[in-house]
């Protein structure tokens, strides 16, 4: 009676230990491109460059095929505004704070994903001679974010990660009126990374 009892005491114990080995995390540093179209409206045309920067991510798995993921990003671009009485050349940092589900499905060692949430974003100029004009003033943006990719297991601990993002948002102007399309866009977002399990 003494064994069965504290068989019973230790089920809830070894159950949480069951779920402390799945419950997984991992954390993941990508080299990311930055792309936006020409946009254009209100009679301005906005262009940019390949943006490159550095993305940091962590993910919690919730199960072994969801999580949750946080993402940091930094890159530099440069955006170019064509207005009827005034043009402007921005060098741009770019930062982005988001938050995002992921859903995983599991081949063999490849691990395709998909993943939905919500970023904020700020456009800071840079005061180089990439910037034409000092007038533009720092500018948070909101967006949705959705993506999706493919991991390889490298080892049990080590995935190539290889991935597409992309932010709906709003157009930007650096506070200048005259550079306002009022327009929507897509940021298109490729990425290729390691991504380390713990």
């Amino acid at each position: 009676m003494k064994k069965l009892l504290f068989l019973f005491c230790l089920l809830p114990m070894l159950a949480a230990i069951g779920f402390a080995q799945e419950s997984r995390q991992d954390a993941s540093v990508s080299l990311i491109g930055t792309y936006q179209p020409t946009i254009t409206g209100n009679a301005v045309t906005q262009t940019s460059d390949w943006g490159k920067g550095v993305l940091l991510s962590y993910r919690f798995m919730l199960t072994p095929s969801s999580a949750l993921e946080g993402n940091y990003q930094y890159s530099q671009m440069n955006m170019k505004y064509t207005a009827p009485f005034s043009n402007a050349t921005f060098h741009l940092s770019l930062q982005e704070g988001s938050v995002a589900y992921v859903r995983s499905f599991v081949y063999k060692k490849f691990n395709p994903f998909a993943e939905a949430g919500a970023a904020m974003l700020l456009f800071d100029p840079i005061d180089d001679t990439g910037t034409s004009t000092l007038a533009g003033a720092r500018t948070k943006a909101t967006g949705l974010l959705f993506g999706g990719g493919i991991a390889y297991e490298l080892s049990p601990s080590w995935d190539l990660r290889v991935q597409y993002r992309a932010e709906v948002l709003k157009s930007i102007d650096f506070g200048l009126a005259q550079f306002n399309t009022n327009r929507w866009y897509v940021m298109e977002q490729p990425a290729i990374g390691f991504a380390y399990h713990f």
